[in-house]
């Protein structure tokens, strides 16, 4: 799963009205044609989101790849998920691993989470687990839920690393505590288990509640069946 397109929040913030957008595009291309990268980036979004101005995809690659061009990670990212989904490029998963891979070394959590996924799945680069554990592992110490989660289902599986249920714990422990549904589901299955954790009817419940809350798939008859499990152990 990739991440959609960012752009900064400061242009979200100005995006109230269409009377905005129109008046922020012209302010932000004549930015953007002086050379300045988050103008530049910003410009991207606006041409693929049709703020402001026709939805044009070609456009958006093209200003998006100015700013990439220039080393500005936001478009590095956003430049290489147009070219996983085929957005105004061919699509080019080889081509996306290269943009992720820049902003990715820049420190961008969404790109190394992208590109772990990438080596997870071989796309565009040799399938290799133990790469995308270290990519995930980089993107989920900066508190990226998606990473969090998938660095946890390797160390439950053993894929790519030592198999360690504890660990497994303590990273879907993080994506459930930001309200990850699903890792609120598998951490809630450790503790009626006792994988990993201490068995706890009590935190099984809690947190196989707030999966079914959300309507994560199964959640709620696991939420029974856990219900029933404690009532026969007391």
């Amino acid at each position: 799963m990739f991440h959609p397109t960012r752009w900064l929040s400061s242009l979200l913030a100005l995006c109230l009205t269409f009377t905005v957008y129109a008046q922020d595009f012209e302010s932000t291309k004549r930015a953007a044609e002086k050379g300045d990268v988050r103008a530049q980036n910003n410009l991207g979004a606006m041409y693929e989101r049709g703020l402001g101005v026709a939805q044009n995809n070609a456009e958006a690659e093209q200003w998006y790849r100015k700013a990439a061009g220039q080393g500005y990670a936001v478009a590095q990212y956003n430049l290489g998920v147009m070219y996983v989904m085929g957005q105004g490029v061919a699509q080019n998963y080889a081509e996306a691993e290269q943009w992720f891979r820049k902003a990715a070394e820049q420190g961008d959590a969404p790109a190394q989470y992208n590109l772990g996924v990438m080596y997870a799945n071989g796309d565009g680069v040799a399938q290799n687990h133990a790469q995308a554990e270290q990519w995930y592992r980089k993107a989920a110490e900066q508190g990226h839920v998606l990473a969090q989660y998938n660095l946890g289902s390797m160390y439950l599986t053993g894929q790519g690393v030592a198999q360690n249920a504890a660990e497994a714990a303590q990273w879907f422990r993080k994506a459930a505590e930001q309200g990850d549904a699903e890792a609120q589901y598998f951490l809630g299955l450790m503790y009626a288990k006792g994988t990993g954790v201490t068995q706890s009817y009590a935190e099984a419940e809690k947190l196989m509640s707030k999966a079914a809350e959300q309507g994560y798939k199964g959640a709620a008859a696991m939420l029974e069946a856990i219900k029933q499990d404690a009532a026969q152990a007391q």
